[in-house]
């Protein structure tokens, strides 16, 4: 599954919307001004470069503490907790996040990625296609879906949706590096060698293709 394109967090150009969106919490009153909440974000951001994710959620309790059901915090502790393999306080983030914008499909994504890392593909499954019904070509929400479902041994089901988007994305490695690691899980060896062997055209450092590859050969 996808790994480095995967990256949920709030960057410093988009700190005007966070502050917006901080400021409809339900607190009558605002006792940590914009300089705090920014400190805390850019603490946070320098954290989780150096890999410190546990600092990185820290830097932001104070944040959390004064607006809990606000959009931004949570949906940056959902992601950061996902990274800390702390997948249940991923997802009790994640939630409330999808709380407070209940129309936003980046939390919805990130409840996704957070229950497929957790191996919880019922649940996963079940978002991906809420989220196929809202936004029926998101890239990640197919992505996810056809992963869960090979997971689950849903294989033609998830072929359909990989044909789906590659349609669209012919020479996505993502996409062919699952339909690869697909017809590998049916059995289809030398299907799956020429995609993955396209793979590595497209993308020489691909490790799953290398992988597939190699066991080929074996």
């Amino acid at each position: 599954m996808e790994t480095q394109r995967v990256k949920y967090q709030w960057l410093p150009g988009t700190l005007m919307l966070l502050l917006a969106t901080i400021a409809t919490a339900a607190h009558s009153q605002q006792s940590l001004g914009a300089e705090q909440i920014k400190t805390a974000y850019y603490k946070s951001y320098t954290y989780e470069k150096s890999g410190n994710y546990n600092d990185a959620i820290k830097a932001l309790q104070l944040v959390y503490q004064e607006y809990p059901k606000s959009f931004g915090v949570n949906h940056r502790l959902g992601y950061l907790y996902s990274l800390n393999a702390q997948f249940k306080n991923s997802a009790h983030h994640y939630k409330q996040a999808v709380t407070a914008l209940p129309d936003a499909l980046s939390p919805k994504l990130g409840l996704m990625y957070t229950y497929l890392l957790g191996q919880r593909y019922e649940e996963a499954s079940k978002l991906g296609y809420q989220i196929l019904r809202i936004d029926y070509y998101n890239y990640y929400g197919n992505l996810r879906l056809a992963h869960v479902l090979r997971k689950q041994g849903n294989t033609e089901m998830a072929e359909s949706i990989l044909l789906k988007m590659l349609v669209r994305y012919p020479s996505d490695t993502l996409y062919l590096t699952e339909l690869g690691l697909l017809t590998l899980a049916r059995g289809e060896k030398a299907r799956s060698g020429e995609i993955m062997a396209e793979v590595l055209i497209l993308d020489p450092e691909n490790v799953a293709a290398k992988s597939v590859l190699l066991s080929l050969q074996e």
